[in-house]
């Protein structure tokens, strides 16, 4: 299942104008808090289909029936973009466990790029809901190359993508390479465009150069 929440009008758009903005882009820590309150928007729509458990709460004055996570989801992020985005999710499910992994393009010089992993680190998957977040998904590649690593470390329940831009060639890529039920893609907009250098037009740039700085 595919969540476009860019499809309703809510603050989440606002905060997508602003991380796309030549302009605001020129402060990094706005850049990095915009991000941050777009996981945390993700992390709020999320929770409203994972497991829940009834309890009861004592009060000053009784006892209250409610309702309570039935268990704190693994939140995982592809470095260094997802970063500030991972802040967001877990300001919500902050008793989560937390999997990263670093991965990177290897470009060559025909101008072709490969997917690298260089690390990864992450708790024991076997049924638990797993949330991997990377702000861009571009041609998919890395998201499906760091989901099938972290397989490694166990079988989540339910896997959860969550990206704030996604290219519709990236949304093709997970559909071909993952099946339907075993993950929902959760993205604020699609764009349609990805040029040679599998770069989302409009998109945004860089997300993280645009949060950390440029590198070599």
């Amino acid at each position: 299942m595919i969540h476009i929440l860019g499809n309703s009008s809510s603050l989440l758009k606002q905060y997508i104008a602003e991380v796309r903005d030549l302009e605001i882009q020129k402060d990094s820590q706005r850049f990095r808090r915009n991000m941050e309150r777009l996981g945390e928007i993700f992390a709020y729509e999320i929770s409203k289909i994972l497991p829940w458990q009834d309890t009861e709460v004592v009060t000053p004055l009784g006892i209250a029936h409610c309702k309570v996570l039935g268990s704190q989801p693994v939140i995982a992020t592809i470095m260094r973009a997802g970063l500030p985005m991972h802040l967001g999710l877990l300001n919500y499910f902050d008793r989560a466990e937390n999997a990263f992994v670093s991965a990177y393009r290897k470009h060559h010089k025909t101008g072709r790029f490969d997917i690298q992993i260089e690390y990864i680190s992450s708790p024991n998957l076997d049924g638990k809901h797993l949330i991997i977040s990377d702000p861009m998904l571009a041609t998919g590649a890395s998201m499906v190359l760091g989901y099938k690593e972290l397989l490694q470390r166990g079988k989540p329940a339910h896997t959860h993508f969550v990206s704030v831009l996604a290219s519709a060639q990236g949304i093709d890529y997970l559909k071909r390479n993952l099946t339907s039920d075993e993950f929902t893609l959760w993205v604020g907009e699609v764009d349609d465009e990805l040029t040679a250098k599998a770069y989302i037009v409009p998109g945004l740039g860089d997300a993280g150069d645009l949060a950390f700085g440029s590198k070599l």
